[in-house]
């Protein structure tokens, strides 16, 4: 374990992991600070509770001396790498790491850890429920919304802690092993942060650095940027494909989901795939890295099976809201990338009314275009990211500008009819009129029910 007391350590990044770490770091006898370039005034329901532990709280900027004045730095994950103060003091040899590193040097137990472009909370909590079905102690969090921090203090070695983790964790991972890693998919997300694909790539790739041949490595073999992974761990790699048969992982046969232990072995039968409760090919998917990992995790398929079919939909991942006048609305904030929007848009056949826009993310939205062709009534524009959606989309489809989501939730009621649905799947970040695509899929939830008990 890293030793910590005594030592200087800064904490870039006042979000819910950096609060835990700061936290964390304290109890473990180092000299905290915490450095945020936000305002006291926009962090005043933070800092008491650092103040009270004796943390000290630098806001509205960061200071080099500050920096360079520590033994340790602890980045949160949505604090840029790249920053010139991180720049700086990385010339200086000082070590930086993120939450994810260091929760990862206390964890005890088993670690699973998922991460790709989309599906990661489904399937992460999807294989949290497996595990803790089987009767094993279960541990949930990262991405997901716990702190992977917060998981140590009930950690013990025979925990399996299931982990969600973003490119934007493995940026500042070091000796982060998962015993089983899952990449579900590998899409353009983040180039805002990121820059180009190949750099967004390799930090997904991150996530199997340090396994060795006692680990496993779970890959979709369907997307070309999963399959090239393959060439570059040392653990045991099993695939997951919803379309043909594989080597060694869980595949479609028929109409039932199998799981092939080694090549030229007999597949074993897990679940019929009438028995999957969420919508979408995409949750297929979802569902056979769960099956490969649950069973390299030494779960059976009967437990599996059972899991798996009284799994219910993550909120705000294409989840039904409500029935009005026979048009269904579904709410999928969590669709904060172009791809992520295809998938939702492939869960219909048709009669989309589809509310698109927040933050841009350097996004291509004509990829969008066949499929809004092919299923969409009409695209309801919103947020900052709205006239470069209209520009993209021009001459596809009919677009209504609608600005807010108040104003296109109700603009879809009126054009809708019965039979149609109304899906948020905005393909961008919520950061420009919401505080997180919860936040943003909540809202809407709120004014569909609205409109459930009023005039339409």
């Amino acid at each position: 374990m890293m030793e910590l007391k005594n030592k200087r350590v800064l904490v870039v990044g006042l979000g819910k992991s950096g609060k835990s770490a700061a936290l964390f770091l304290h109890e473990r006898g180092a000299k905290v600070t915490v450095s945020d370039s936000r305002s006291a005034e926009a962090l005043a329901g933070e800092i008491p509770a650092l103040l009270d532990a004796g943390i000290m709280v630098e806001t509205g900027g960061h200071g080099l001396l500050t920096f360079r004045r520590q033994d340790l730095i602890v980045v949160s994950p949505g604090v840029p790498y790249d920053t010139p103060e991180l720049k700086q003091v990385r010339a200086f040899g000082l070590p930086i790491i993120g939450e994810l590193e260091l929760a990862s040097r206390f964890l005890q137990g088993q670690v699973v850890a998922i991460t790709g472009s989309n599906g990661k909370t489904t399937t992460t909590s999807l294989l949290g429920k497996i595990f803790a079905d089987a009767g094993g102690p279960t541990l949930v969090g990262g991405n997901i919304g716990t702190p992977v921090i917060d998981l140590i203090a009930q950690s013990t070695p025979l925990t399996t802690s299931v982990i969600e983790v973003s490119s934007f964790q493995l940026e500042t991972v070091v000796e982060f092993r998962p015993h089983i890693a899952v990449v579900l998919n590998i899409t353009p997300d983040h180039l805002d942060r990121h820059r180009t694909f190949e750099n967004y790539a390799a930090m997904k790739a991150r996530i199997t650095a340090q396994q060795t041949p006692e680990d496993f490595f779970v890959l979709n073999a369907e997307g070309k940027p999963t399959q090239m992974l393959a060439a570059h761990t040392k653990a045991q790699v099993f695939w997951f494909s919803g379309r043909r048969q594989i080597k060694q992982g869980a595949f479609v046969h028929g109409e039932s989901i199998v799981f092939l232990p080694r090549e030229g072995a007999k597949p074993e039968p897990v679940m019929p795939l009438a028995d999957i409760p969420l919508k979408g090919a995409h949750n297929v998917e979802n569902v056979l890295a769960a099956v490969c990992a649950a069973k390299l995790g030494g779960v059976s398929a009967e437990s599996i099976r059972s899991s798996v079919a009284k799994f219910k939909a993550v909120e705000h991942r294409l989840e039904f809201v409500a029935k009005i006048r026979d048009i269904l609305f579904f709410n999928d904030s969590k669709a904060t990338n172009v791809d992520a929007t295809k998938k939702a848009l492939e869960a219909f056949p048709g009669g989309v009314h589809l509310i698109l826009g927040g933050k841009d993310k350097n996004s291509d939205y004509t990829e969008l275009a066949d499929l809004i062709r092919a299923r969409v009534k009409v695209v309801y524009t919103i947020g900052s990211a709205a006239e470069k959606i209209e520009r993209h989309l021009a001459g596809v489809v009919k677009i209504v500008s609608a600005g807010m989501l108040d104003v296109a939730v109700r603009q879809a009621t009126q054009l809708a009819v019965a039979g149609d649905v109304v899906l948020l799947a905005p393909a961008c970040a919520s950061f420009d009129q919401f505080t997180s695509y919860e936040h943003r899929g909540r809202v809407f939830k709120g004014l569909v029910k609205g409109l459930a008990s009023g005039p339409i």
